[in-house]
């Protein structure tokens, strides 16, 4: 029997906590939690999760600075939860590393598909060995690694994917709900915004000059490229 897959869920509101982890548990999965930040950096080191729902505003330590600590180290997959509907905070989420967002109030269905898309995506098991190699870039599904030139760099679970769907077809075009169907596994209206935010960190990590792109074009009206030079 396969055992049931772990989700930390930090928040400091207890209503809230409760009711996901009830729609959690009746899909499945195992639930542990935590208040803030602080006590989720040591639930997560005893727990090992396989996704963590994370909010961004609480006591001690808020979720930015969780991600800050956390993704030192671990590339977990995390969906945040913000109460603003501004865009600001999901950028500076997105920015620290998180893979997907949520705003407040959220429907508990779509919470439950979204991480369902995630888990399927972060554990999606590629062969061995599978290689692409475009222009300096190396990214290695097997070992789950990229290397620009001489220098290997860290990308969350959804930069990889992002990265490696680009490579897999030099010179193709995709839409933003192309790579947004490739992340998600299914379509939210309204969350485009998140694959360009995806991109610019991923632009960040690996272009030379991230303002002029040398990797990831943008194709105006239309979506991204990755280069075939």
């Amino acid at each position: 029997m396969t055992a049931a897959k772990t989700i930390l869920v930090v928040d400091d509101e207890p209503r809230l906590v409760s009711l996901v982890e009830t729609y959690l548990a009746q899909s499945g999965f195992r639930v542990v939690s935590a208040p803030n930040g602080r006590e989720a950096l040591a639930v997560a080191d005893r727990q090992n999760p396989d996704l963590i729902i994370l909010d961004i505003m609480m006591p001690e330590m808020d979720g930015y600075e969780f991600l800050r600590i956390y993704r030192a180290d671990h590339d977990t997959p995390v969906i945040l939860l913000t109460a603003r509907v501004d865009s600001d905070e999901k950028v500076v989420g997105l920015e620290a590393g998180a893979d997907d967002y949520m705003t407040k109030p959220f429907r508990p269905r779509e919470l439950m598909a979204r991480v369902k898309a995630v888990l399927r995506r972060s554990g999606k098991k590629e062969p061995v060995g599978k290689v692409l190699h475009v222009a300096d870039i190396t990214l290695d599904r097997g070992a789950h690694s990229v290397q620009v030139g001489e220098k290997y760099v860290d990308l969350t679970p959804s930069e990889f994917d992002l990265l490696a769907a680009l490579m897999s077809m030099p010179g193709h075009v995709y839409s933003r709900l192309d790579l947004l169907d490739l992340l998600q596994g299914v379509r939210f209206e309204g969350y485009e915004r998140a694959i360009d935010l995806h991109i610019k960190n991923l632009r960040a990590k690996i272009e030379p000059i991230p303002s002029s792109p040398h990797y990831i074009e943008t194709v105006y009206g239309v979506g991204y490229r990755f280069s075939r030079q």
